[in-house]
């Protein structure tokens, strides 16, 4: 974002109004609410009326910093918050999930190669991005500081108590309100998406992305997902294509591998389908 004396435009900016603004003389009228500068009052941002301009800051805020940073295209990477590091396996709540914690080393051996790449573009193209969590989120966010590269956690806001993992970018981790506007952001600079074995949070975006390219809503990028033995298990794929309710093309949109070089392969013979 531009620096105040770069401002082209010749009238009084924000900034001084808001100093002003707490300089006033103190008087019944200067305390009232409705004298608050709107866009410094909590409280009228806060409320319900505001929905649509909460919704637009959310989208505008990430989206400002990430160009200031010179973001031209994302490696995605969600996954699982519960699986644990293979050092944590045996603290993990269920022998599944202890037995997964090996898509820990490939998410963060995967984000290494992909940030190494992103260097060569000072950090413009394929910068790692994840839900900012722990588990495999954490995994791509390590992965990316061990190469020594930036990337991206996009946080939201949980009933329960979460801090970002500690291998986020600081001044690229974002948080948010609304879920929707979190995964705009997760796609709207993708170009490649990778899904490790997660649950609920997981499913929901592995599956508004796939409708998104599936309908055309969205350019097709490569679409990987690690662990095909689990993904198999949990989703019958070629029932729903038997099913009719997707289509024998709609299973083309995936590939599934089990290793980050692997996945590394798909992306680097990836030939982007006509428009």
């Amino acid at each position: 974002m531009k620096e105040l004396d770069e401002r082209s435009h010749p009238f009084r900016d924000s900034h001084q109004d808001v100093a002003a603004a707490q300089t006033t003389p103190d008087t019944a009228q200067t305390r009232a609410p409705a004298y608050r500068l709107a866009f410094t009052d909590t409280e009228f941002l806060l409320r319900e009326e505001l929905r649509p301009v909460r919704l637009q800051l959310e989208l505008l805020k990430p989206q400002m910093i990430m160009d200031a940073r010179g973001i031209r295209s994302t490696v995605v990477m969600f996954g699982g918050a519960r699986i644990p590091s293979p050092e944590r396996r045996d603290g993990a709540r269920t022998p599944v999930l202890a037995a997964l914690s090996h898509y820990y080393d490939e998410a963060r051996r995967f984000a290494r190669l992909m940030t190494e790449r992103s260097l060569k573009s000072y950090g413009a193209e394929d910068v790692i991005c994840t839900g900012g969590g722990p588990g495999v989120m954490e995994a791509g966010n390590l992965g990316a500081h061990e190469a020594g590269g930036a990337s991206i956690g996009l946080s939201i806001v949980l009933p329960h108590e979460q801090a970002p993992n500690s291998y986020v970018t600081p001044d690229l981790c974002f948080n948010f309100h609304y879920f929707a506007i979190r995964k705009m952001h997760f796609l709207m600079r993708a170009k490649a998406v990778t899904v490790f074995p997660g649950g609920f949070g997981t499913m929901d975006e592995m599956f508004e992305a796939l409708t998104l390219i599936q309908t055309g809503r969205m350019t097709r990028v490569p679409f990987i997902l690690f662990g095909p033995e689990f993904w198999h298990k949990v989703i019958d794929w070629q029932a729903l294509a038997e099913a009719g309710t997707i289509g024998p093309e709609d299973l083309e949109l995936i590939s599934f591998v089990e290793s980050a070089d692997e996945a590394v392969e798909i992306i680097d013979n990836w030939i982007p389908p006509c428009p």
